[in-house]
Formats: C-alpha cells, structure tokens, sequence
C-alpha cells in the first residue's frame, strides 16, 4: 500500500497506524499505551486551569480516561488538532460520538486554512476568555512526528494567547474603574464635539508618526527629500501622529492634522506642555482623561474602544452615545494606524513605529522622556542608560535595517498584534529604520516621499456638519436612567428595598461597570459569583455610592 495513504495494523486492542514511513501508534496495544500516558500526566488530581493540547489524536485512544479524570475541574479542556488532511478524516471517523459532543473536547483541523490565530480564537469562542491558566501537551499516538513544529507552534501560541488574556485581566484590575470613570464623565462632551466620522481624508495618502527613535532619521530623510512639508495647506498628503509626537513635530514646526490620544491617567498630560495655543484636533478615545479634550487648541474628535465586555455599551449604543467604535488594541501606534486606514483610503506609510529602543534613546529627540534623559544629565548620568537593556523582560533584537535594539516582551507582544492586525493591508508600508520588523514592504525616505507626493489632499477637510448630533437631552435621559437603576439596586443591597433574586441579578448584570474591574472578574467576559455570594455583593454596594456622585456631576454639567 502506497505510504501516502494510511495502513491499518490490527493490534491486541485497537489498531496501529502506518503512514509515511512512521508507525503512528503501537504495533502491540495502543490503547493501554495512551492511557499509560494519561495516568503518568495527571498523577492524581488534575491540576485547575489546564488546556490539554493534544497533537493528532487519530482513533482518540486515551481520550475518554483523559475527559473523565479532568470532568472535576471545570476549568480544563482538551483540544485535539490534527494538521494532516487523510489523518483528520481518520479521527472524525472513530473518535467516539461521546467524546465528540463532549462540553470540553474540540477537534479542529489546522493547516494552511486555519493558522495559529483562528486556533487561539476558536479556544476562545468555545470556553471563554481567562479561562485556563497553562497548556499541557499530551502526546497520545506519534503523529504529531508529521508536523512537529507546527504542533510546538500551536502549542506555544495558546500559552502566549492564554498570557495575553490575562495580562489584559491584570490591566483591568488596575485601570478598568478609571476607563469606566473617564467614559461616564465624557459623556458630557458628546453634544458639543462631534465623533471621529465627521472627519474624512478622502484618498490622501497618510503619514502616521510614532515617537520611536527611527522618526528623527525618518524626518530627516523626509524633509532633504521633499522639501517643506511642514505646512498642512501646503503637502499633498496628511499627517496623523501620536500625542507623545507633538512635541518633537512642534520643535520642527511641523502641523500635524490630528493627534491620536488614549491614555486614561495624568502621564500624557506631559506630552501637550507648552502646546495649548497649537490649533490641532485631537482624536480622543472616549476613555481617554477628560482633560485631554481642552489641552490643545482645535476641537477634539471622539471615538471609542472596548476594553471589556459591558451591558453598558449595549445602552450607550442603543441612546445614540456611542462614538465610532475601533478595536482594543491597546497601543496609541496601533490606534493610530487604525484611525489612519478609517479616514482615508490612500496609502499609509509609517515612521517611529518601533516596539524597540536603543542605550542611548528611547523616544525621539524633543520626546518629553528624552528632554527628561537632557535634563538629568550630569558627570553621574550618562544619556546612555545600560541599565534599561537589562531590565527583566529587555532583550536584544534586530532592526528593519539588521542594526542591533532592545525590546522587551511588552513591545514584541505589540509587534506581533499589529502584524496580525495590519500586515496584510497592502497600504500600509512603512520607513527604514531603526524599528523591528512590522511585515511590511519597507521603504527608504525618498521612495515613500514618492509615495506621499503621489497623492492629492483631497478631502482633507470635514465631510459632516461639525456640531455633534448628540444632544445635551440624551445625555441627560441616559444618566437619569442609569440613577434610577443604581438607586434601586443600592437600596436592594441597603435592605431599604425588598426584590426578587431575579431583579437583583438583573440589576447586577446591568450595573456591570461596578464590578468588571475585580480580580475575579476582570477579562472573564461577564462571568461574576451569583448573587447569593455577600462579600460579592459587599464589594458591590462600595462601588455604587462614587459612580452616583459622578453621575451626578455630569447631570448637572449637561443642564
């Protein structure tokens, strides 16, 4: 029989495979081999939180033991992948209907039509976010001998995903009260600034800026090869940039025509010192610190990122509040590429977007974190800083160019989202430099001069009326409707109110903004104890008083 085709031996139980010159399972007993297997995994109680990954299950030998040792803990799963096409018909055969339909058993198959990302989102879609804590691999027959390193790929792709979930967790614990916080007391600028759709580049090419190191010799290299640019009534092409970049474009004169901003506490107030005369609209996410929207001249433009799942979107988008929405990426940069793809459908091409640093910068210069490195300067302290390259989690890299940087798992975990999200995007190219590798076609300054020289600025101006179409009423409507539901399920928790578990649970549910910041809520995308649970509800009823005195303050700033 042609090796291209599996060969079935029958064994004492069960059947060995052959295939492509590999025997696949065991000549002798394959099934009491795998269930050796499983017994030598657990060895005893199985520990919570546990994906066990299982390369090539074939007949599924050991799959049974494996689901009725872990059905105690709620928190574990099997995933079963099979990355051969004839392999895969296999186990869709004779893996067992019961173990199939199980709630916590999937076979997929991977392969050229379903990479590591659709495998890590079909994880996710079944069970759950934040729901495992590490990745087992269970090695049951040999065929993950096939595809060893597309199966160890796989593997180590669930573990950072999984690490990704709950690093985003970790993150909301920490600032997911002030997101919620800031979006509530922004409602108050939604009638009188209008959302980012009033603004549209038309089919301008867009120049997006990080504040990376490599956006001096970007710049630079723009400025010798194009002449003045610094004029918006004067360049064929439009330049969006993060905030940390307006103090770097401000030294160089250049007007930038929109700043993107999303931090959430005081730390980029810094970034618009000395700027508040700039007329330059800021493009602000609508968790953004309110007192972004005042810092610079022009009005700002609002948009909105998810950082979590919450019924309270739901509302805000029923009442007409809620602004253009983008996805949570997390970066300021990768925001910014979004924005840029939103508003024009020209070309893109990006400078400063590193996710790396060098000994002696980590911003470009007039950054306000290099104009801190200038002014610490002494005998004692060097403008190169060592230290920053052995920080835990820094570690060495090559550049765009094959020049050496240092990144940190932080910055590649960013790289790698905006290769998954953008390098695709045959727009979107970016400028030689000193940046690690983002999967883009890359280009030296005088071809993306072209590029962006090429281009007309049509459009640049608003395409929608620019007041808002929100007005101050809606506003009002919603917070008085969001007191009334606190009042009541304050006073259910107060004992000043008698209710059904039904309402309170309604009521928890609805006012989930309270708690989707605590630990064992954060990323859990929804799941909260019952309502039964007291130190839940206690914690509960310490949120609502704070979230109804700002409530409060923004009815009254509407009226």
């Amino acid at each position: 029989m042609n090796d291209e085709t599996p060969r079935l031996i029958a064994a004492r139980r069960g059947f060995s495979v052959s295939y492509k010159g590999k025997t696949l399972l065991s000549t002798m007993d394959p099934i009491a081999l795998a269930d050796k297997t499983v017994e030598a995994l657990l060895k005893g109680h199985p520990p919570a939180g546990t994906l066990y990954f299982c390369p090539s299950p074939l007949y599924g030998y050991g799959l049974a033991l494996l689901l009725d040792r872990i059905s105690a803990e709620a928190s574990t799963a099997v995933l079963c992948v099979e990355a051969d096409t004839q392999l895969m018909a296999l186990s869709a055969q004779n893996i067992d209907e019961s173990i199939r339909r199980h709630p916590r058993f999937l076979l997929v198959q991977s392969g050229e039509s379903l990479c590591a990302a659709h495998v890590c989102a079909l994880v996710r879609e079944t069970w759950g976010s934040r729901r495992f804590r590490r990745v087992e691999q269970v090695r049951l027959s040999g065929g993950w001998q096939l595809n060893p390193e597309l199966y160890d790929g796989l593997a180590d792709a669930l573990r950072q995903d999984i690490a990704l979930d709950w690093g985003n967790a970790m993150t909301l614990v920490k600032l997911g009260r002030r997101y919620t916080r800031n979006a509530l007391r922004n409602l108050a600028l939604l009638p009188r600034f209008p959302d980012i759709t009033a603004l549209h580049f038309g089919a301008a090419p867009v120049l997006v800026l990080g504040a990376g190191p490599s956006l001096d010799g970007a710049l630079a290299g723009l400025s010798s090869a194009f002449g003045d640019f610094a004029d918006p009534a004067k360049r064929p092409f439009r330049i969006l940039c993060v905030d940390t970049c307006l103090s770097p474009l401000y030294e160089r004169n250049i007007k930038p025509d929109l700043v993107v901003a999303l931090e959430c506490q005081h730390w980029n107030l810094r970034d618009f010192i000395g700027l508040g005369s700039w007329d330059v609209p800021v493009a602000m996410d609508l968790s953004a610190l309110p007192a972004t929207a005042e810092i610079l001249g022009a009005a700002p433009r609002l948009f909105f990122t998810p950082w979590t799942k919450l019924s309270l979107f739901d509302r805000l988008k029923t009442a007409g509040l809620l602004p253009e929405a983008l996805p949570p990426l997390g970066s300021v940069g990768l925001s910014a590429v979004a924005i840029a793809c939103k508003l024009s459908a020209g070309p893109v091409i990006l400078a400063g977007i590193d996710f790396s640093f060098t000994l002696d910068q980590s911003h470009a210069r007039s950054a306000p974190a290099h104009l801190e490195k200038l002014r610490r300067q002494t005998r004692f302290y060097s403008l190169i800083d060592p230290a920053g390259a052995f920080r835990t989690g820094c570690f060495a890299a090559r550049s765009k160019t094959g020049g050496p940087v240092f990144s940190s798992q932080a910055m590649q975990r960013y790289r790698d989202l905006f290769q998954r999200e953008f390098a695709a995007d045959p727009r979107i190219r970016d400028i030689a430099g000193s940046g690690l590798p983002l999967g883009l076609t890359t280009l030296s300054p005088l071809a993306a001069c072209t590029v962006l020289a090429a281009g007309a600025a049509d459009g640049g101006g608003d395409h929608a009326p620019a007041d808002s179409c929100v007005t101050p009423e809606a506003v009002r409507r919603f917070i008085r409707e969001e007191l009334a539901s606190l009042t009541r399920l304050r006073g259910i928790l107060t004992g000043e109110t008698a209710a059904s578990a039904e309402e309170l649970e309604t009521l928890l549910d609805s006012g989930d903004y309270l708690w989707a910041h605590f630990p064992d809520c954060a990323g859990a995308e929804g799941r909260r104890p019952a309502g039964t649970d007291v130190g839940f509800l206690k914690r509960v009823r310490a949120e609502i008083d704070p979230f109804m005195k700002l409530l409060q303050g923004v009815l009254d700033e509407t009226c």
